[in-house]
């Protein structure tokens, strides 16, 4: 029995997250002008704010949200660890709006986000929000077709845009509620853009412009490298 060989693991899928412009279709392709649809809005406006999980999202009651400076909202996360996370002024509006509703009418433990019978929205809810409003934001912008977005990617891209304006691991963790800074890491190997500029670091001058009939060896070669992969 011990000498039989480990069956070796999947390698992981890339992580799937959201570049700017497709979270701007992604938030036009919602009609605000219902009910329905400023929830939808409000519900994705505050996931991308937060980066918070589906269940935390959802778990959210009229009290655990302060839409006064300073603006935040109260998440509790796995083994019951609460966090504090703060919130635009603008996610801010939209949760005083939401709150607001005639919907909203079972006091301050009321759930944030309901269905249409008034009780809390589910996972397979913000599932079947999150997929019908992708596939309309991808008649604006092709590339969503070639994605499949699921409500946790936009924990991701939450995750990758902090990465990229630059705030540190310890940060993006705690601001995440990451149990472990070695969880956050990944997002460091999943951006395609950090990778770019790691390679321009490396090979400055080959991947500058060339000058005009001048074309350096080097740069031959990772072209013809490139070729043959």
């Amino acid at each position: 029995m011990l000498g039989v060989p480990f069956k070796r693991g999947a390698r992981s899928k890339p992580i799937e997250y959201l570049e700017p412009q497709e979270v701007e279709a992604l938030l036009k392709s919602i009609d605000r002008s219902t009910e329905r649809g400023k929830r939808d809005y409000a519900l994705f406006a505050l996931m991308l704010n937060t980066g918070a999980r589906v269940q935390e999202i959802l778990d959210l009651r009229l009290c655990d949200i302060r839409t006064d400076p300073p603006h935040q909202i109260r998440l509790r996360g796995k083994g019951d660890k609460t966090r504090l996370c703060p919130i635009w002024p603008q996610t801010a509006r939209l949760l005083q709006e939401l709150s607001n509703s005639a919907a909203h009418s079972g006091g301050r433990d009321a759930p944030l986000f309901v269905n249409r019978q008034g009780s809390k929205l589910t996972r397979f809810g913000v599932r079947y929000l999150l997929k019908k409003h992708i596939t309309a934001g991808a008649n604006a912008t092709r590339t969503l077709q070639q994605k499949r977005i699921h409500p946790h990617s936009l924990r991701h891209t939450t995750a990758i845009f902090l990465l990229k304006a630059g705030v540190d691991f310890a940060t993006i963790s705690q601001w995440l509620g990451h149990s472990s800074l070695n969880t956050t890491m990944t997002y460091a190997r999943a951006d395609i853009d950090l990778k770019r500029q790691a390679l321009m670091q490396v090979f400055p001058e080959i991947l500058a412009p060339p000058r005009a009939g001048h074309v350096s060896s080097a740069a031959i070669n990772i072209v013809d490298w490139l070729k043959r992969l």
